[in-house]
């Protein structure tokens, strides 16, 4: 399922926006158009999971309620961070690295799941939201703070596999690899031959 203007009306305002573009810029000492397009994203995946606090265009992400996962690393990762408020640190960020502009936002709550990504023809159409840029790179970068949602990206539920509570798992559980010695955690251990091996030793290194 695609979203279509008729079914998630784009409702982003410049006013809310710019704050995140601030507070992106500041990781990088500079703004480029890929952190654009990862806070555009991660707001419109808010907006679509019903979590986006319109009133403020922002989102605390308070009990880790929100999980997302990246396919790939960079700027727009960090733009994705910004918005979202997910974090590597605090375990509600994840980069598995397809090197694609896209990320999956998952709903902890409900279990609701979508992947966004951009829309293949929106490297075309910046020009038409930016004519006066005196470059194309500054043509994505003005027009992607512009663009509808519905011209900028497209969108489908998905199901997580495996699920967003085995992603998660126990924070605070221990194990030890009977191999190397190290200490394994977040149940990330696995069993072969009865016995407890971290991944690495387990041949997935």
């Amino acid at each position: 399922m695609i979203a279509t203007h008729a079914t998630v009306p784009s409702l982003y305002n410049q006013d809310s926006l710019q704050p995140l573009l601030t507070a992106s810029a500041e990781r990088h000492r500079h703004l480029c158009p890929r952190q654009v397009l990862g806070i555009r994203l991660g707001l419109y995946g808010l907006r679509l999971l019903g979590l986006l606090d319109e009133t403020t265009g922002c989102f605390e992400n308070r009990h880790k309620r929100l999980l997302t996962i990246m396919e790939t690393d960079g700027c727009g990762a960090d733009g994705v961070a910004v918005a979202t408020n997910c974090h590597v640190g605090r375990r509600t960020l994840r980069v598995v690295d397809y090197g694609k502009m896209a990320a999956t936002l998952v709903d902890t709550k409900s279990d609701k799941a979508i992947r966004i990504a951009p829309a293949s023809h929106s490297r075309e159409l910046a020009p038409h939201f930016a004519p006066e840029a005196r470059s194309r790179w500054h043509a994505y970068l003005e027009a992607y703070q512009v663009m509808p949602d519905e011209l900028l990206f497209t969108w489908q539920p998905v199901q997580l596999c495996p699920s967003a509570s085995e992603l998660i798992s126990r924070p605070g559980v221990r194990a030890a690899c009977a191999k190397c010695g190290e200490e394994i955690i977040n149940e990330r251990e696995v069993i072969v031959d009865g016995r407890i091996l971290c991944r690495a030793c387990a041949g997935d290194s």
